[in-house]
């Protein structure tokens, strides 16, 4: 199965931010302590979620994910694209779960990262009146400015157009089809034939 790899997009520098949102040099940053994150959590658990009990976590041939720069590039695609899940592991050359697996590895990884760089999203007003250095009343200001700003107004004219482009399939009422009661006679009846053996394989 092909798969992207940092490799192949790092030689390019607006397809690499179109893909992370980040320049080369950034990136660069961001590696060292993201691969000790992800290390300190594989120390102590498998891929799968389970305890770590015998051996250490080792990269074998056929990994999907062989080199820091991979695990990082897989992760910020994965953010900025937000796509399906099956997509991403398709996308780097594994199937739907294996990408599951490590999307859930990788992430406490990406966060621990930030906070080592003191670049993690600030949860609290007084989280971010400490990083702005300011008082937490001129941190409120700011954020109320940013949720009170309005919209940019678009000029141009809007036209409603004769039909829908997707047909409106909901249902409007109470639905007319006719409820199948499973309780009755007849219909335990029809179950109970069609409903294979416990016996049969």
């Amino acid at each position: 199965m092909a798969s992207v790899r940092f490799i192949d997009v790092q030689s390019r520098p607006t397809e690499f931010l179109d893909f992370t949102s980040l320049t080369l040099e950034e990136f660069q940053q961001l590696v060292p302590p993201f691969e000790a994150a992800f290390q300190a959590h594989m120390a102590a658990w498998r891929l799968d979620g389970k305890p770590r009990t015998a051996r250490q976590f080792a990269v074998y041939q056929n990994c999907p994910l062989p080199t820091p720069e991979d695990r990082l590039f897989f992760i910020l695609t994965y953010l900025k694209t937000y796509s399906l899940q099956v997509v991403q592991g398709r996308l780097f050359g594994m199937g739907q779960s294996k990408a599951n697996q490590w999307i859930h590895v990788l992430l406490p990884a990406l966060l621990a990262a930030l906070r080592t760089l003191g670049d993690a999203p600030a949860r609290s007003l007084t989280a971010l009146a400490q990083r702005l250095r300011i008082s937490e009343t001129e941190a409120a200001s700011v954020v109320g400015a940013l949720e009170v700003e309005p919209a940019p107004s678009v000029a141009a004219p809007v036209a409603t157009p004769d039909a829908p482009l997707l047909p409106m399939t909901g249902p409007n009422d109470a639905s007319s089809a006719p409820k199948t009661l499973l309780h009755r006679p007849r219909v335990r009846a029809a179950r109970k034939k069609t409903t294979p053996s416990k016996t049969s394989c």
